[in-house]
């Protein structure tokens, strides 16, 4: 399907209802002024959510479910989700549409999967099945970390596919700190594969490191998005008390977990050895204080051209989309902080389509927000 009948499948398929259009608000930013009004709620701690090509829109949530979204309305759950292990920042994480999907119908999920040692972060692939009641067919694990833990923290895990079909996966250290500077383990770092699990021939594997590893050194990414301008991965990771980062993870590079953070620990006291060290990567953004980051999108839609080549990042403890602005070489210069305290913690941003933003809130009683131009 090309992409005008794609917009206009997903025009059709999600103008808002009355009374949706009745909870619409507006807000003032610095560019453009905009309209935002909730697509649906009542979904428990909703994680991930990406397009399909017919205007649909596949979502997550974070205690095991996968429903779909079409005309304003909510599936029941699909049948064919592994088991999940939802307990603590674990559970159903992203989700994302094969770039082929109108041909082969390919959806891949990142999740907590539990085995008899713990648990991790692993990624699987699947067929979204036909009908009134699709299922997913076929599910196969694509990528499962060895290393299992007994944990409930930072597992990630954001899903990206690259303009090569190879498949970028981000991963937390789940807590323990030491294990993002081993490349022996998948804890920690930007992994790399292709869509059947196999290793790329031209993966970094320096000496030591597990093949499928891009890039170590990292705490918990929950945001990453592919950059047209730079033609490269951007992540957006969690920092401990202030450090959140934006990377451009190069392979076999070292991004300084917990070596170097511009953030301190929890109760105050200092992390690593200081904010630079040779042989570690510096960020090219940071936060401090954290907003604690999730969702990242880098904006190259038609509705908003004002916000073309910005990153926007979700922001839970703040409750805020960050505008990072960036100049013609891609550089970040200005921060804008939108929406703060409107809608919740914002745990996903995705550009649909059409060119509207949609935010996903980590609530009890989660709902997708569509952010669209407000007339002036």
């Amino acid at each position: 399907m090309n992409l005008l009948c794609t917009t206009v499948a997903f025009t059709a398929i999600f103008a808002a209802t009355p009374a949706l259009a009745q909870e619409a608000q507006t807000f003032d930013t610095e560019a453009v002024k905009v309209k935002a009004e909730a697509l649906v709620d009542g979904l428990e701690h909703p994680w991930g959510l990406d397009f399909l090509p017919d205007g649909r829109a596949m979502v997550t949530e974070r205690p095991g479910r996968m429903r779909i979204l079409s005309g304003g309305e909510l599936s029941e759950p699909l049948r064919g989700v592994p088991e999940v292990y939802a307990r603590g920042q674990g559970g159903l994480l992203d989700v994302l549409a094969d770039r082929d999907f109108a041909q082969n119908r390919t959806i891949y999920f990142s999740y907590a999967e539990p085995g008899e040692h713990g648990v991790g972060t692993a990624v699987a692939r699947a067929r979204l099945g036909e009908g009134d009641r699709p299922a997913l067919e076929d599910v196969t694990v694509i990528f499962s970390m060895d290393n299992k833990a007994r944990t409930n923290l930072q597992f990630g895990s954001r899903i990206v596919q690259a303009p090569d079909g190879t498949l970028f996966v981000t991963v937390g250290d789940q807590g323990r700190k030491d294990r993002a500077q081993d490349p022996r383990d998948a804890a920690g770092s930007i992994i790399r594969i292709g869509t059947d699990g196999s290793i790329p021939d031209d993966n970094p594997k320096p000496d030591g490191w597990l093949p499928e590893i891009w890039s170590i050194g990292h705490r918990n990414p929950q945001s990453a998005a592919w950059d047209p301008l730079t033609n490269s991965l951007w992540t957006v990771e969690h920092g401990a008390r202030g450090g959140d980062e934006v990377n451009r993870p190069q392979p076999g590079r070292n991004y300084g977990w917990p070596v170097i953070s511009y953030g301190v620990n929890y109760d105050g006291s200092d992390i690593g050895e200081g904010t630079e060290k040779p042989g570690m990567e510096q960020p090219l953004h940071y936060w401090d204080p954290s907003i604690a980051p999730s969702g990242l999108a880098i904006y190259d839609g038609e509705m908003f051209p004002e916000w073309r080549g910005d990153l926007l990042v979700g922001a839970l403890k703040f409750q805020l989309v960050s505008r990072l602005e960036r100049d013609g070489s891609g550089r970040i210069g200005s921060e804008e902080r939108m929406f703060e305290g409107a809608f919740g913690r914002v745990r996903d941003v995705n550009v649909a389509p059409d060119g509207s933003v949609w935010l996903l809130t980590d609530e009890d009683d989660g709902a997708i927000i569509r952010l669209s131009r407000a007339e002036e």
